[in-house]
């Protein structure tokens, strides 16, 4: 790559130390150009046009706004910047709250530099770069659990309220009757030990029952 072709990036790590080692990791590889480095997302926001990044590294756990919920401003700010979490946090709520805020990519910091280097060619480059703990948990959470205590038909009543139906238009949808949709439901809150549809979805959600 020549000048004019590097990557643009910044950096923002609440933690002083990790911030210069990725600075100066990046700083020695051709093609790459540290911008500007940050402690928080209020640091950032404040240059972020001015620094015009084509990727932004963002840790999740930061003073004030944590990076997850900071996603989204960023996006507002520079919408043409790829987000590329940089983390320990690998929790299946965290990944997929960045995700849907607008992340590109999601790696753990325990990957080794030169993967680094790759995920941010990657997302530059228009990819969804995760690391394998992550790209595991990704698609273990499109798996329904085998382990599921509803019956076949359970589920689908649950699916259904999933979708905002009503017993009646539940009822017409299965072809059964409102009272055997009531029982359903009934068996549904029995063995998955709740007592609201709210905590029923939850839970379903939690444990990929639907």
């Amino acid at each position: 790559m020549t000048d004019k072709e590097n990557i643009r990036i910044i950096l923002i790590e609440d933690d002083e130390v990790i911030r210069n080692g990725y600075s100066f990791l990046l700083g020695q590889v051709d093609g790459y150009e540290i911008v500007s480095t940050y402690g928080s997302c209020e640091e950032a926001v404040k240059n972020l046009r001015i620094d015009n990044p084509d990727v932004i590294l963002l840790d999740v756990e930061l003073p004030g706004i944590n990076g997850v919920e900071a996603i989204p401003l960023l996006k507002s700010i520079v919408p043409f910047a790829n987000i590329l979490v940089l983390t320990v946090h690998d929790s299946q709520k965290t990944v997929f709250e960045a995700f849907s805020n607008g992340a590109a990519g999601y790696i753990t910091k325990n990957t080794p530099p030169p993967k680094i280097l790759e995920a941010i060619k990657e997302v530059y480059e228009g990819g969804s770069p995760m690391s394998v703990n992550i790209a595991r948990l990704v698609v273990e959470s499109f798996q329904k659990s085998k382990e599921s205590p509803l019956s076949k038909r359970e589920t689908e009543v649950l699916k259904l309220i999933s979708y905002g139906k009503n017993r009646a238009q539940i009822a017409e949808e299965l072809f059964i009757n409102v009272s055997t949709v009531k029982t359903h439901i009934k068996n549904i809150y029995v063995k998955l030990d709740v007592d609201t549809r709210d905590k029923a979805l939850k839970n379903a959600r939690r444990d990929r029952l639907i």
